[in-house]
């Protein structure tokens, strides 16, 4: 069964340009599953967890958020 999860361009992301540099698709994420070890690094996903709901897609402003099928 085919199953969805989140991917971070990470061209693309440029978490300084966030609300104080907190990434708004980590905050947007209901599961926490996109993590910055800190204020301004770039997220991390974990895609083991990840269900693909895409709440983080719609809050990136950046656009650096993307749903793929694995």
């Amino acid at each position: 069964m085919p199953s969805k999860m989140a991917l971070v361009d990470y061209s693309k992301c440029r978490p300084e340009e966030c609300a104080g540099g907190v990434c708004a698709a980590a905050q947007a994420c209901s599961r926490k599953l996109l993590k910055q070890e800190a204020d301004y690094d770039v997220p991390m996903p974990d895609p083991s967890l990840c269900r693909g709901c895409g709440d983080c897609v719609r809050a990136c402003s950046q656009k650096a958020v993307k749903i793929v099928q694995v």
